[in-house]
C-alpha cells in the first residue's frame, strides 16, 4: 500500500499530506509551549534585590536562570531529536501518534520539576533532583519507544536491520540511564552531586555516538 493510500485510512498520517504536517505542528507547538513555560519559574527579585550584584544573588535570581537555560537546553534538544526521528518516518499511525504524545506529555511536566531545582528553597533537597532526572529519563525513554513501535509497523523510510537498529537503540538508551543512575548518588550524596553527574553526557553522548557509527561501519 502506498503512502498516498494510506493518508487517512486506519488513522494512518502518510508524509506529504496536510494530516500529517498538521501531527507535527501539534508536538512543535507543545514544545513550543513547554520552553516557554520555564519562564515562569524565575521571579521577579524585590526592589532592593537591584542594588549590586551581590544582593541579586542572594535574591536567588541566578539560580533560577540556570535552571531555566537548563531546561530550555533540555527540551531544545527533545525537540531536536523528536524532529530527526520523524524524518525516518514515511507515516504516523495511531500507536506511534499515542506514544509522542506520551512523550510530549513528559515534555510538558519539564517546567514543573525545573521548579524544584531551580527554586533556592528546594534546589538542596534531593527528591527535586530525582524527580526532574526521571522526568527527563522517561522523556527520552518515550521518543526512543515511539519509534521502535513505528519501526515495528513497518513505518521507517529507510527500514534498519536488527543489528543496525540494536545499536542505535543502545546508544540512544545511554541518556536515560546516566539520568537513572544520578536518582542513587542524588539520593546518597546529596543534590549537587547528583546535579554534577548530568555532566557526564557531555562525554558519555558523543562517545557513544562515535563508537555506535563506529560499529555500524565495521560490521556486515
Amino acid at each position: 500500500m502506498t503512502d498516498d493510500n494510506r493518508a487517512g485510512r486506519d488513522g494512518v498520517l502518510a508524509r506529504k499530506t496536510s494530516e500529517f504536517d498538521r501531527g507535527l505542528g501539534f508536538y512543535d507547538a507543545i514544545y513550543a509551549v513547554a520552553i516557554t513555560l520555564l519562564i515562569v519559574n524565575v521571579d521577579v527579585p524585590e526592589p532592593d534585590a537591584w542594588h549590586d550584584l551581590s544582593s541579586l544573588a542572594a535574591s536567588g535570581l541566578f539560580y533560577q536562570l540556570a535552571g531555566f537555560a537548563l531546561s530550555f537546553l533540555v527540551i531544545a534538544v527533545f525537540w531536536r531529536v523528536n524532529v530527526r526521528l520523524v524524518q525516518l518516518l514515511s507515516a504516523l499511525d495511531p500507536a506511534t501518534t499515542t506514544a509522542n504524545l506520551v512523550a510530549v506529555a513528559l515534555v510538558v511536566l519539564v517546567p514543573f520539576t525545573t521548579q524544584g531545582i531551580s527554586d533556592p528553597e528546594t534546589a538542596g533537597f534531593a527528591l527535586p533532583t530525582v524527580f526532574y532526572a526521571v522526568n527527563l529519563a522517561a522523556v527520552s525513554v518515550a521518543q526512543t519507544l515511539m519509534f521502535q513501535i513505528a519501526r515495528r509497523k513497518g513505518l521507517e523510510i529507510r527500514p534498519r536491520g536488527r543489528r543496525e537498529n540494536r545499536i542505535l537503540l543502545i546508544d540512544a538508551l545511554t541518556t536515560p540511564l546516566v539520568f537513572l543512575a544520578s536518582v542513587p548518588v542524588a539520593l546518597l550524596w546529596g543534590a549537587d552531586a547528583g546535579k554534577l553527574s548530568w555532566a557526564s553526557l557531555l562525554l558519555i553522548g558523543p562517545l557513544s555516538g562515535r563508537l555506535a557509527i563506529r560499529a555500524i561501519q565495521s560490521g556486515p
